[in-house]
């Protein structure tokens, strides 16, 4: 994996990227820090903060294991640079409007983690989505033996808080950086196409927000669907699958009611949906 060879068995590396994200980060931090689990180090790539960032992160040095400030190349990037500084043997990634969910995640993770094989190099728990304001949506993460298949097709184990192994950074490498939203997914396609991961059930990992404005809109779902399509064709997947393709038909047919009908009407009738289909709601809360 590069630089860092003083590694601990014990320990869980937190990483954390940050651009602007003065109004957020220092829950993000308080949660780290607040952990009953001793071996942990917090490790923050600052991406050249304007807002109060860094001037957050030095009133914050003594819960912060290492961090930097610089111009750097997007979230993928920064997160390269946050593995080469990495001690743990257990790795996970925060996003800025993130925070664990309690101070006993990480020791009941740590837990699971001990009795894993070294075969197993992805535990994951469930992620709270939150709104804006901080207010509970649901929450999402499921068994993997009901993901497998699906994930071949879509991201859909919850990224925020899970835990990879140090081999398999060590085998795979990096994220590739030619990535904006899905580096993520393309790494994990990497391990999971032909290994497992496991679900640590009742166990919310994270709370994390749900984009508002225009990380909300439907064009924004599209360009994740677009990187999605094009990891899935550096692993094989030549054609897209029924499932790609339904989703890209919702995210247009999503589109057509925000230029039809206008956003809050377009907010309304997508919920109603969801209500009809047994599921929570979403874009009227977001």
């Amino acid at each position: 994996m590069g630089e860092c060879s003083d590694w601990d068995i014990s320990q869980i590396s937190i990483i954390v990227a940050v651009y602007n994200g003065a109004d957020t980060l220092q829950q993000c931090i308080n949660s780290v820090a607040l952990q009953t689990y001793p071996h942990k180090e917090l490790i923050i790539i600052d991406g050249g903060s304007t807002d109060g960032t860094v001037e957050l992160l030095n009133d914050n040095q003594e819960k912060i294991t290492y961090w930097t400030s610089e111009p750097d190349q997007g979230i993928y990037h920064a997160w390269n640079k946050a593995l080469l500084r990495a001690r743990g043997e257990w790795i996970c990634f925060l996003g800025v409007d993130d925070h664990f969910w309690n101070e006993h995640v990480l020791t009941r993770m740590a837990e699971e983690l001990a009795k894993l094989p070294a075969e197993i190099r992805v535990a994951y728990g469930q992620i709270m989505l939150l709104n804006g304001a901080g207010e509970r949506l649901y929450a999402i993460g499921e068994p993997w033996e009901r993901l497998r298949q699906r994930f071949l097709k879509s991201m859909c184990i919850p990224h925020p808080g899970m835990m990879h192994r140090r081999s398999l950074f060590e085998e795979h490498g990096g994220f590739d950086e030619s990535f904006r939203i899905a580096g993520d997914y393309e790494l994990l396609l990497r391990e999971l196409m032909t290994a497992d991961a496991v679900f640590v059930p009742e166990l919310v990992m994270v709370g994390m927000r749900q984009g508002e404005g225009e990380s909300s809109h439907p064009s924004s779902t599209m360009r994740v669907l677009q990187e999605t399509r094009r990891a899935q064709r550096m692993h094989g997947q030549r054609f897209p699958s029924s499932s790609w393709l339904f989703s890209v038909m919702k995210v247009y047919l999503r589109l057509l009611l925000w230029r039809v009908f206008g956003e809050p009407i377009a907010r309304k009738t997508l919920d109603f949906g969801r209500r009809l289909m047994g599921q929570p709601a979403y874009w009227t809360r977001t």
